[in-house]
């Protein structure tokens, strides 16, 4: 059978500043151009989050001067 559907392209990944949930059974996560304030807290749990690095894929946030 033909699959009209075009190949996926390689999304490039890139190392990413993000914030993470530090309690254990909580994994949330977010992106560090994409959060508000300087040490945010967990949307999930409220607890405190740690600055750490991932691999992802490269967004771009045009409001990254929004933090307080």
């Amino acid at each position: 059978m033909y699959n009209r559907k075009k190949p996926l392209e390689e999304i490039p990944l890139e190392n990413t500043k993000v914030w993470t949930c530090e309690t254990e059974g909580c994994n949330s996560w977010m992106r560090d151009n994409f959060s508000f304030e300087n040490v945010p807290s967990c949307i999930m749990c409220n607890a405190p989050m740690v600055s750490g690095e991932k691999m992802l894929p490269m967004l771009v946030n045009s409001t990254a001067e929004l933090k307080s």
